[in-house]
């Protein structure tokens, strides 16, 4: 039975090339993913690990800024001096550095990164633990000397001597560039400004009693712990400190979000090619046992038991999984360098000759690979143990063609009425935590029930969609639109492929067109300022930048919008974190807010705040209760509960919760915050048009911010989701590339199942075009069927994903119908493409040869 199974493995290897290329796939994604994801970790554990102080005193830990406040904390600079005091301690330096400041060349353009990763101005010192090294001019000295990183030197093409102009919170200054200093180890993609000491402090800071942190050397034979202790025991506890080891951990952590997602988004596409995958591999070894029936049964007349027969499918099985695991393996490498050449190209500089191949990913690579391949050849075995000696001396048949669906159909049934339960149940539901557990439970249950139940819709869609074939294409067409009908199970299975990546971006794709037309329709309800001024990336500004904007001549109003990070402590005992709004006292000339209960001059009062009614009534907040609540660098207040908004049109004024206050109220427990946005209004007199060419002239030496009226607010947020769609675009492009190998596979093996019946077609007068024209019509109907079973199961999916979005105040339902349409022809063209090599392969067979075929 092993020669057999290792033949009959060798002989069909043709066959099982294309189910290969969805192991390949799968695999290659897995594994990529983790091999980049580790090689990033493990590159900048060393970078942090080597440029990090022995111990470094910072301020207190503060709450995460899930939205930033632009507030810089800082630790008195004289407590350098205390520390160097301390023994063990071989030397201290006062560390200024600010995250997220603008620098632009003397024609008013950005020097900075447009990857997203922050320009970083800080303080000049060399050590040996510096990440950069002086190779051109020399070290700064005094307020108008600044070194710049060669890497963004290059790209920007700034030279010695060159004007910057840096934008950062106490208010911007112009420097020259003295020198170029080289990365010496990975470069993180960010730009590095260099000033001398004093000025970083004064000129970052806003004092040259302020540091950022303090960096301390140990004294040789002192261990970074105990230099820790000694440290904390002299400045007390009020400060956060940190090892080398805990400091590079730390940094790590904040690197780990950006990895999550990568690796995320890698392991999702992973997933929808290991799900199209196994609908590809199990239609693929159901037609391979459905071909060898004869050859099954002649083993099972020479004495193999069905244990035998089981076990000869599921090593061709495993052996496939085999192959296609060290392929992708491999391919998955190869990914790996692709992604970091494409991080090269954005600033980050990751060498492959550091790739990271942990023990875990080849065991992942293979793990998947091999368990898809062989799951999904399960259940084609169980059949093939089933077949009769009998059948050597029959013809051989398609497995299964007569068997009755009522299995199938009592199973779907059952899962789709558990699916539309659940369904049902998120619909109705009042929490979005629960909400979302039954969407994800439908989800599934659907989808499988779909799978599960389409061989049943096979024969009454297809008679619908092919109604026309016999009319257009004659008997062409008749007999076109039966092969689709003849096996009801190949049929639904290679349309599912196809149908799991059209359901996906159909479902996203309602949830998307949904929360555009919600927040269109909240930015109508609630924006009523002329024109907002605001970061690109959502950053806070500089003040100087709101003092720019009330001196145009023509502002009437201008209301500012600054974000806390605030911790509240409810009545119900949760202590939440969330992210405050505070505004200016003439709120309402710029916005329109409805409230449940008070107003907005009860909002904005000194010691007062208000919050979104649903959030309150949740937990128990009533009007006029006063609340605790600590803000990020650990103010601590009691606010009193002064008014509760309607999310309906409240909810762009907050985040969880619909929290905002006023102002003077953030500045109290949060001093020196930035603006998040200005927002505007014209005065009598004065067009919209013409106010606009004043802000965008006086604002011109600032270019990380933008005036945007409300079409610009609207397409901003059309913007941002569209970066989701663009990943579900992808998704999409992966399942289609999968179906196109599934629909190409069972059109390959159908058309050798059904040689003899061919040649006689082809005998009897069937010409190659017509030949070529029925195996083309056969595909498009199936790709058209997969396309609408995932428009229809993704358009219900749609609809939960948009109740989901409704409990948080986006109750606007859209179709996006351009997708549909688009969608609805991709399938027919993607069912047209997969025919053309089947096609081409049946018309060049020899006709006596297809006739004697066996």
């Amino acid at each position: 039975m092993l020669k057999a199974t290792l033949r009959s493995f060798l002989a069909h290897k043709g066959r099982l090339l294309l189910s290969a290329l969805a192991v390949i796939l799968s695999v290659a994604f897995v594994a990529g993913s983790l091999i980049f994801s580790d090689t990033v970790a493990r590159t900048f554990d060393r970078l942090f690990a080597s440029t990090s102080a022995d111990v470094t005193v910072g301020p207190p830990k503060g709450l995460d800024e899930r939205v930033s406040s632009g507030v810089v904390r800082t630790v008195p600079a004289s407590l350098a001096a205390r520390i160097a005091r301390v023994d063990g301690v071989a030397a201290t330096h006062v560390d200024a550095a600010v995250r997220n400041i603008t620098v632009v060349d003397s024609s008013n353009n950005s020097v900075g990164p447009t990857t997203g990763a922050p320009t970083i101005a800080t303080n000049w010192y060399a050590t040996k633990r510096s990440p950069v090294k002086l190779t051109s001019g020399h070290e700064p000295h005094g307020a108008g000397e600044a070194l710049l990183d060669k890497d963004t030197a290059d790209k920007k093409h700034v030279r010695v001597g060159d004007s910057l102009t840096v934008l950062a919170q106490p208010g911007s200054f112009r420097v020259e560039v003295v020198g170029i200093a080289a990365f010496t180890t990975t470069n993180p993609g960010a730009a590095l400004v260099f000033l001398d000491t004093p000025t970083a402090q004064t000129r970052l800071l806003g004092s040259p009693d302020s540091a950022t942190a303090i960096s301390v050397d140990a004294a040789p034979g002192v261990s970074d712990d105990e230099l820790k202790q000694r440290v904390s025991a002299a400045v007390g506890g009020s400060y956060e400190i940190k090892t080398a080891a805990q400091h590079a951990k730390s940094a790590a952590d904040e690197l780990g979000g950006f990895l999550d997602v990568v690796k995320y988004v890698m392991l999702g596409f992973a997933g929808v090619a290991t799900l199209v995958g196994i609908f590809l591999i199990v239609n693929t070894f159901s037609m391979l046992i459905a071909q060898r029936t004869r050859e099954l049964g002649l083993l099972r007349a020479l004495g193999a038991d069905r244990r035998q027969v089981r076990r000869s499918v599921l090593l061709e099985a495993l052996l496939l999984g085999l192959v296609g695991s060290t392929l992708g393996l491999g391919a998955g490498i190869g990914l790996a360098a692709g992604l970091m050449a494409l991080m090269g190209t954005l600033g980050m500089k990751l060498s492959t000759a550091e790739m990271v191949i942990g023990w875990g990913t080849p065991v992942a690579a293979y793990v998947v690979g091999v368990g898809v391949t062989f799951v999904a050849a399960y259940l084609p075995a169980r059949r093939a143990a089933r077949v009769s000696p009998m059948a050597a001396l029959a013809d051989a048949e398609v497995s299964g063609l007569g068997r009755p669906l009522r299995v199938r159909a009592l199973v779907g049934a059952v899962l789709a009425v558990a699916g539309a339960a659940a369904l049902t149940g998120c619909a109705t539901a009042t929490k979005t935590a629960t909400s979302s557990s039954l969407l994800g439970l439908g989800v599934v249950l659907t989808l499988i029930a779909t799978v599960v139940a389409g061989p049943l819709l096979v024969r009454p869609v297809i008679r619908v969609l092919g109604a026309a074939f016999p009319r257009l294409y004659g008997p062409v067409g008749r007999i076109s639109q039966r092969n689709a009908l003849r096996n009801p199970r190949r049929t639904g299975a290679t349309a599912s492929a196809l149908m799991v990546g059209i359901a996906l971006v159909a479902g996203l794709s309602v949830a998307s067109a949904s929360m555009t037309k919600s927040f269109d329709q909240q930015i109508d309800r609630t924006l009523g300022a002329d024109f907002v001024v605001q970061n690109g990336n959502f950053q806070p500004f500089p003040r100087e930048i709101t003092d720019k904007v009330r001196a145009v001549k023509g502002t009437e109003t201008v209301v500012r919008q600054r974000f806390a990070p605030v911790r509240l402590t409810l009545p119900d005992g949760r202590t939440p974190q969330t992210t405050a709004s505070g505004y200016d006292p003439q709120l309402d000339d710029v916005a329109h807010l409805t409230y449940a209960s008070g107003g907005t001059a009860e909002a904005l009062a000194p010691g007062n705040m208000a919050m979104d009614r649903t959030y309150a009534h949740d937990h128990r907040v009533r009007l006029g209760d006063t609340l605790p609540v600590t803000f990020a660098t650990g103010g601590r207040a009691r606010l009193r509960v002064a008014a509760l908004t309607d999310m309906d049109t409240s909810g762009g004024f907050g985040v969880e919760g619909g929290v905002f206050m006023g102002l003077a109220t953030v500045e109290r427990y949060l001093p020196g915050g930035q603006d998040a946005a200005v927002f505007v209004n014209a005065s009598g007199g004065t067009g919209a048009d013409e106010l606009r060419k004043a802000l965008d002239k006086a604002l011109d030496p600032y270019p990380q911010v933008q005036v945007r009226d409300q079409a610009d607010y609207k397409k901003l947020i059309r913007d941002q989701i569209a970066v989701m769609l663009y990943l579900v675009y992808a998704l999409l492009g992966l399942a289609i590339v999968i179906a196109v190998l599934g629909v190409v596979n069972t059109l390959a093996l159908s058309v050798v199942e059904r040689t003899r019946e061919i040649g006689l077609l082809r005998a009897i007068g069937l010409s190659r075009v017509q030949l070529r024209r029925m195996i083309r019509l056969e595909s498009v109907v199936i790709a058209v069927f997969g396309a609408l079973l995932g428009l229809v199961l993704g358009m219900v999916w749609g609809v939960g994903i948009q109740q989901v979005l409704a409990l948080q105040g986006l109750k606007a339902f859209a179709v996006p119908w351009s997708t549909v349409v688009a969608v609805a022809v991709g399938a027919a063209a993607v069912g047209l493409v997969a025919a053309l090599l089947p096609a081409l392969r049946a018309s060049r067979m020899n006709v006596l040869a297809a006739i004697a075929h066996e």
